[in-house]
């Protein structure tokens, strides 16, 4: 079998090591363009992944069995819908349903039709109105850049002031450019973030088990927003406990399915619920991803029992019969993101990285922002460098094992929290 990866971060890394590990020696991976991980897993190829049609013609010069599509900007350029137009099987949403991410405003328009529990909102490109709006809204107030944005478009203002500010940046300097020339103005929501990510062919559903990210740079949940500097699994209940993920079964997934179906979009792939579970157990839809997390999925493979990713050939392959509801996960998985120094505005690049190589049975380490120079030395290539997963009987010993691990590794201004699940460790007493 013969499998192209596309995109070249931590969580590609992360499905080309699930899918090195559930099929066979003799299963060839190729990713575009990859990182230095994905090269100790198979071949990289220099191509962008938001290349459509160079990653097409790859795929054909390489005889690819099925392309598995990582990030969000292929998926919303279409690649999924150019691959399966030239006949090969792809996992990933067409563009039409990719929008669910690429357009927060599209999402919003969705979710009310569908009758999906989310915060009150309006949408503008007009700056003007956007200021009128923002005058009479309770405070605090959530901007929302529309379009993508690495996960930091989303900005909590505590006054209306604060927001008035983050909408003119957005909608009149172009601090986000094309991402923020339409922004959401929405009610702020209280509760605890809760990542549900859910395998699908558009009818059926195989829900993962729940995660949690880290969107802030700093412990305790300070500093600015980042695409994620960690994340755990699973989520003990009751937070991510059966009745909630029943009800985001039902009153989220099922409902935005099938009112994306109504619109000519059906949705195949990975769906990603980002929610606030409010305290009588809600689960309001934060955002939709039209893709796997990361680092959610660092932390979700490797918890989960060998076999996850013929689930994804299946659905590439239009030949699904998942069998179950859920997944539940085996073990539990701590990723601590090591970033560089800088992140997120202007992460140092070029910087030499000692990795050991005797982490220890119990830990991972996947690849993001890395390159090899020219006499092999591994540096730092972006803002988010290694995702570091710890494995463990309980998350207070994966996170132990997470830690240990991010400390040995060294490398010049290297950021990174040293508290990741710690709302789950305080719950459980632990450490």
């Amino acid at each position: 079998m013969r499998i192209l990866v596309v995109g070249g971060g931590g969580r590609e890394h992360a499905l080309a090591w699930a899918l090195k590990r559930d099929f066979p020696p003799a299963t060839t991976l190729f990713a575009a363009p990859g990182n230095p991980g994905t090269a100790q897993l198979g071949t990289n190829l220099d191509i962008s992944a938001t290349a459509v049609a160079d990653v097409v013609a790859a795929a054909r010069q390489h005889t690819a069995d099925v392309v598995i599509i990582g990030p969000e900007a292929p998926l919303a350029a279409g690649l999924a819908d150019a691959l399966r137009t030239a006949g090969i099987p792809a996992f990933g949403p067409g563009a039409a349903a990719a929008r669910i991410e690429a357009s927060k405003a599209f999402a919003k328009e969705v979710m009310v039709a569908a009758g999906v529990p989310t915060a009150p909102s309006r949408s503008f490109t007009d700056l003007a109105a956007a200021l009128r709006y923002i005058a009479g809204h309770a405070e605090p107030v959530v901007v929302k850049a529309s379009g993508l944005a690495a996960g930091k478009g989303a900005v909590v203002c505590a006054s209306r002031a604060d927001a008035a500010a983050t909408a003119r940046a957005m909608l009149a300097d172009g601090s986000l450019g094309e991402a923020g020339r339409e922004v959401v103005i929405e009610e702020y929501l209280s509760g605890e973030e809760l990542s549900v990510l859910a395998l699908t062919d558009g009818r059926q559903l195989l829900v993962l088990p729940p995660a949690q990210d880290h969107k802030r740079l700093g412990e305790g949940d300070t500093g600015p927003n980042t695409g994620g500097m960690g994340a755990y699994c699973p989520v003990a209940p009751p937070l991510g406990g059966d009745r909630l993920i029943d009800r985001v079964r039902r009153e989220v997934f099922e409902p935005t399915l099938q009112e994306l179906a109504r619109r000519g979009a059906t949705y195949s792939g990975v769906l990603y619920a980002g929610l606030m579970v409010s305290a009588d157990g809600t689960p309001y839809v934060l955002e939709f991803n039209c893709r796997f997390g990361d680092p959610e999925t660092q932390a979700i493979l490797p918890g989960l029992a060998p076999g996850v990713s013929q689930h994804l050939l299946d659905i590439a392959h239009g030949a699904w019969r998942p069998g179950q509801d859920t997944l539940r996960a085996q073990r539990a998985a701590v990723t601590t993101v090591l970033a560089a120094r800088g992140y997120p505005d202007a992460p140092e690049k070029g910087v030499a990285i000692t990795l050991p190589a005797d982490l220890g049975p119990d830990v991972l380490v996947f690849h993001a922002g890395t390159a090899r120079d020219q006499a092999g030395t591994l540096r730092t290539a972006g803002g988010r460098v290694l995702s570091v997963t710890g494995l463990g009987g309980t998350v207070g010993q994966a996170a132990r094992a997470s830690r240990t691990a991010a400390d040995r590794i060294a490398f010049d201004g290297k950021t990174w929290r040293r508290d990741i699940a710690w709302r789950e460790l305080r719950r459980a007493g632990a450490a």
